[in-house]
């Protein structure tokens, strides 16, 4: 019996979910009929991926690089176009299933779209509920389309919760590798650079995620995609670090059972889980040998020195347009942090303080209803972020989380 293909769109097609998403495809030929992919900088590797995987459309965001990847493409028949209404076009092109990987609060608008088209979601963009959440989810549940999260804890809670009665969970556990400073002393992240926050002793991600992984701010930023996505208070959402990043998630039921999800740090497992979906793809070389797995560690992380997860839970408890002022005031930090304007541990205080500033505000804490409106509160509170000065004390600026 020929099968048809699965149809399917990638959003971010040049960044690290995009690229595996492709490898994927490669690896299983004639699984996949590729409708769509977005870009947003890259057009030379969209016009290679375009060529490559003989997509029907290639879109980049930067309309500046339209002219070079329209000569590149039109050759082969591959219909280009260039814009932020481009992509919101291409990302509501009717599919089977839309990978969601562009980073950051840039990829809500298209995600969104890809929500009203796309049978299944592969949701890599955990900003998109951070910023978004309970819009996100309507649209979701209006359309039809099955979210399914390609992070490798949110993947596997899905898989662990799958068919159980929620009536009988007790808790659920996320697992961090910890990142390059799992050890290091407070006083010894004031001089943290970006080269070391970006080196990632387990994970091979881009640089912002990274440098989210090196302040367990990604973390944070699950904890929140966790409460949205499974429905859970954030009481009922532990962190475990975790080294060695085998197990992905723990659940705990009322009876006392745990059950584990475990597998090999690499991301085509939750990838590749999502994009087969409800079937499982063969990957040979995922295999994990418990012959030579000789210890598993966890341990609770250092609050006191990464203060992520209560800015996290925090946003949480406040509701509203708290957790999009954590994202926007992060991603603002993260960029500043790389562009050595200020230092690593002024990322916490960065975020603290813009937390801070809208706590008395009396509109903050309701929730925003409309797309329009979460993208001009994301606009000012980046706007704020931007403008925000350290004060040093003590070779460092001190953080205070409410």
């Amino acid at each position: 019996m020929n099968l048809q293909p699965t149809g399917i769109s990638i959003l971010g097609s040049t960044g690290s979910v995009g690229r595996q998403a492709l490898a994927l495809m490669g690896a299983h030929p004639g699984q996949f009929e590729l409708q769509t992919l977005v870009a947003g900088e890259n057009w030379q590797l969209l016009a290679e991926q375009a060529m490559q995987h003989r997509a029907r459309y290639a879109v980049i965001a930067n309309p500046a690089h339209y002219a070079k990847l329209k000569t590149a493409l039109q050759p082969h028949g591959i219909i280009t176009a260039a814009g932020s209404e481009a992509v919101i076009d291409a990302a509501q092109q009717p599919v089977d299933v839309a990978v969601a990987g562009i980073v950051g609060c840039a990829g809500l608008a298209p995600t969104m779209a890809a929500l009203r088209a796309a049978r299944r979601l592969a949701f890599a963009s955990k900003e998109c509920l951070v910023c978004a959440g309970p819009v996100f989810l309507r649209q979701a549940d209006q359309y039809g389309c099955k979210i399914i999260p390609t992070d490798s804890e949110h993947s596997a809670l899905f898989q662990l919760l799958r068919h159980e009665d929620r009536q009988n969970l007790s808790r659920v556990v996320l697992t961090a590798s910890g990142g390059p400073f799992l050890r290091t002393a407070l006083a010894d992240l004031a001089n943290v650079t970006p080269e070391m926050a970006v080196a990632h002793p387990v994970w091979s991600m881009g640089k912002k995620i990274s440098v989210d992984s090196a302040t367990l701010m990604n973390k944070g930023l699950e904890l929140i995609e966790a409460h949205y996505l499974f429905s859970l208070p954030p009481e009922q959402i532990e962190v475990l670090i975790h080294p060695q990043s085998i197990v992905h998630a723990l659940a705990e039921f009322k009876d006392g059972a745990i059950t584990a999800h475990l597998g090999l740090p690499d991301m085509q497992l939750p990838l590749a889980y999502a994009m087969f979906w409800p079937k499982r793809a063969d990957l040979p070389k995922m295999r994990l040998d418990f012959s030579k797995l000789t210890q598993l560690q966890f341990e609770p992380p250092r609050y006191d020195v990464f203060p992520s997860l209560q800015l996290a839970r925090q946003s949480i408890v406040q509701g509203g347009e708290a957790p999009l002022a954590l994202n926007a005031a992060n991603e603002v930090a993260v960029g500043r942090f790389l562009a050595g304007e200020i230092r690593f541990l002024d990322i916490f205080a960065l975020c603290a303080n813009l937390m801070e500033r809208w706590q008395g505000r009396a509109s903050f804490g309701k929730s925003p209803m409309e797309l329009s409106h979460i993208l001009a509160l994301d606009s000012e509170f980046r706007s704020q972020a931007s403008a925000w000065q350290p004060v040093k004390h003590g070779g460092f600026t001190p953080i205070r989380v409410a």
